[in-house]
């Protein structure tokens, strides 16, 4: 069913703003100030998005090393978003709610949704091994498709030597374009980190063994099925999967790099194969896609009830009862009680957070450009907490002492990293 089926009627604001084209950061689509009513009997209400503290979020990216940063955010009362700083340090271009970046290990979701599908159809199984498909690409035949898609197989993460050293590290790879074979054995020279299916350890080479999987039982490379199964159905007009070509196409943010040594010069990282990545990292979308591509998978639009539940069944990552892990999915369970899904995204220069309500209804994109430094990422995740929990309601000093809250607030945890960091 269309969005616009779903949603409250549009206030004249929103339509006025929706036509003007792109907002300044100070301004942005009309929202209400109060939380949204239900639309229909038995529907929930959800508070409004915190718009304030949306922004407040990006202002601390920046202030945490980000040359710019935005947020978008689509719910039952229309769409509203944010942009603060620059999107290209060279001429200052302001940043553009419109345009396209590298989304890093967002990909995996993507990935995932295509290898869902082709279980759907029979040509693969999840608890099978990946060497009945692969026939000795693995040296442990336990390791089965569910182990890659949940981070369990024990592969190692090659990225953690690939990039020890961040700047070297990321100019020694920039232009070479890997075979996906190169990647694995980068993977296997190293000792595996866990017996299959035992502990979550999050490795990128299991999803390089996923594109592996899915070029292997469709005969077609994983651009093809990118743009078969999930561009074109979504009509995700600015998402593309452009490896080796190192160019974003079209209004694109630039990406910059933080160097290990303190103090030293942004490194713009923008154009790059991102091959070390692959299937596990080198999509680039843009904030409205990935609104539309993470509603889309909650409301069931590309797997079954079956397949989304299996996709949707998590474990944790950490011992915070806030984060887990499904099938190339996140959930974060944040402060208000609400639940999340979707994925983190890093890639040199580009920090990317892409989340969905179960139901689809709510679903927030946002990034900051930057990378290498930890905190403007952790800051770049307040984005969830203000646009999923809303405005939190001051408690008397007298109730917060006698009834200190359990909840956890995101924003007080590092983010988690998809790729090894410095700072």
């Amino acid at each position: 069913m269309p969005l616009s089926h779903r949603r409250l009627a549009v206030s004249a604001t929103l339509i006025a703003a929706l036509a003007a084209g792109v907002v300044p950061a100070t301004s942005a689509f009309a929202a209400p100030s109060t939380p949204v009513s239900p639309s229909v009997a038995g529907t929930p209400a959800v508070p409004a998005p915190d718009m304030d503290g949306v922004v407040a979020a990006l202002d601390s990216a920046m202030a945490n090393g980000a040359p710019g940063a935005m947020a978008r955010f689509t719910g039952p009362d229309g769409v509203r978003s944010r942009t603060v700083g620059v999107q290209d340090r060279v001429s200052g271009a302001s940043m553009d709610i419109h345009s396209r970046f590298r989304i890093g290990s967002v990909s995996k979701t993507f990935s995932t949704v295509v290898l869902l599908q082709l279980v759907e159809e029979g040509r693969l199984e999840l608890d099978a091994p990946v060497n009945s498909y692969l026939p000795g690409l693995l040296p442990d035949d336990r390791i089965t498709v569910r182990h890659l898609l949940t981070h369990r197989s024990g592969l190692a993460d090659y990225t953690n030597a690939m990039f020890a050293n961040t700047v070297p590290g990321f100019e020694a790879v920039r232009n070479r374009v890997f075979s996906y074979q190169e990647l694995v054995d980068l993977s296997l020279s190293e000792p595996r980190t866990t017996e299959p299916g035992v502990s979550y350890k999050y490795s990128n080479a299991n999803f390089v063994v996923v594109g592996m999987l899915i070029e292997k039982a469709t005969g077609r490379t994983v651009a093809d099925a990118y743009e078969r199964r999930i561009f074109k159905p979504l009509k995700l007009r600015k998402t593309s999967y452009v490896h080796p070509d190192t160019r974003i196409r079209g209004t694109h943010v630039r990406g910059y790099l933080h160097p290990d040594e303190a103090g030293g010069a942004l490194v713009d990282s923008t154009e790059q194969t991102v091959s070390w990545a692959q299937s596990a990292g080198a999509v680039i979308s843009s904030p409205g896609d990935l609104n539309t591509f993470t509603s889309a998978l909650m409301r069931g639009r590309l797997l079954s009830p079956a397949m989304m539940e299996a996709m949707t069944t998590v474990t944790p990552t950490d011992a915070t009862n806030t984060r887990f892990y499904g099938l190339g999915l996140r959930r974060y369970d944040l402060s208000c009680g609400t639940r999340v899904y979707g994925h983190t995204g890093t890639v040199q220069g580009f920090y990317t957070y892409a989340f969905s309500t179960r139901d689809g209804r709510r679903s927030l994109s946002a990034l900051a450009n930057t990378s290498n430094h930890g905190a403007a990422n952790t800051a770049l995740g307040g984005t969830l907490e203000a646009a999923f929990c809303g405005e939190k309601p001051a408690a008397p000093a007298s109730a917060r002492a006698a009834a200190p809250s359990t909840a956890r607030d995101l924003t007080s945890l590092p983010a988690e990293r998809d790729l090894p960091e410095r700072h």
